[in-house]
């Protein structure tokens, strides 16, 4: 029970992070976060209960400074919800492709690269996507922070829905 994972909210209810159970629970023990939602079970000790915490506020804005997110492929099939761009599948071993070729002076970037099945990129080549008759189904950015604590566990608990912008 103590190593379900809680989302940490910055005090402007922005989303920091996400620690175990046990280590939420220090933070609300020790005055520096509260719970805002919880689970039904209680964590007693000889002195005390405290709900088991699903998501915890700190009490002090922590000025963060974001690390710079990876370009990576691994990063890129993140962002895209390890979809094809261009089919829109969610089957099958996936590619990265340069919407804009290489060849083409495309560079590595978050906006000129995406997740593409193989039959895609395939067919699309080193062509830009107008020129293979094929559509983006969004246009590739950079992605904000909370995307990938997104992807840090499975979200199985629906309380993190509206923290993490995904109603």
């Amino acid at each position: 029970m103590l190593n379900q994972p809680v989302l940490v909210l910055n005090q402007n209810y922005e989303p920091l992070n996400i620690c175990s159970a046990k280590r939420a629970i220090i933070l609300v023990v020790l005055g520096k976060a509260e719970i805002v939602e919880r689970h039904n079970a209680l964590i007693r000790s000889v002195s005390m209960s405290i709900p088991l915490p699903s998501i915890v506020r700190l009490g002090i804005y922590i000025h963060h400074p974001f690390e710079k997110i990876v370009l990576s492929k691994r990063n890129i099939i993140k962002r895209d919800g390890h979809r094809c761009q261009y089919c829109g599948t969610t089957q099958g071993p996936m590619t990265i492709d340069h919407v804009i070729p290489k060849n083409l002076k495309g560079e590595d970037s978050w906006e000129n690269m995406v997740c593409a099945c193989i039959k895609c990129n395939n067919k699309k080549g080193h062509r830009l996507p107008e020129e293979a008759e094929m559509k983006l189904l969004r246009t590739p950015r950079k992605p904000a922070n909370v995307v990938f604590i997104r992807h840090i566990v499975t979200i199985s608990d629906h309380r993190w829905k509206p923290y993490l912008f995904m109603e």
